[in-house]
């Protein structure tokens, strides 16, 4: 059995949708061509369970993620050409690119996935050496 500070500490998700076409430059086939995706992104932050005020009992409330998600990426890439944000925009660098958006911001990131298609997705994780 678990003891109760280590249940303090929680995981949590947001998910979050988007739009966008891109190109990519280096492909062989047909995705070099000009094409959408209808992404999904998951937000996970980790930490304890806070003892006091409004978020009492949680790690952080939902509204904030979003508060912070939205303008800094989902209103940057809904409805875009993700080749004007970064030359190859391959699911790993769109994974990495929202890292970098994000990890100054949201305390707690743990991690992030991006999920191209209903079955394959990039993960950007705390700890990895892109997030160093």
């Amino acid at each position: 059995m678990r003891s109760r500070e280590a249940m303090r500490f929680v995981q949590i998700r947001k998910q979050f949708r988007f739009e966008a076409a891109h190109v990519l430059p280096h492909h062989p086939g047909k995705c070099s061509r000009l094409h959408g995706h209808s992404y999904r992104l998951d937000v996970a932050i980790e930490g304890g369970l806070q003892s006091d005020g409004p978020a009492r009992g949680m790690v952080l409330d939902f509204d904030e993620i979003s508060a912070v998600v939205k303008p800094a990426v989902i209103e940057r890439l809904d409805h875009s050409s993700l080749n004007d944000l970064m030359p190859n925009p391959t699911a790993e660098h769109i994974a990495q690119w929202i890292w970098r958006e994000l990890s100054g911001k949201l305390a707690g990131l743990a991690e992030i996935v991006v999920w191209e298609t209903q079955t394959a997705c990039a993960v950007v994780r705390a700890g990895d050496p892109e997030t160093r």
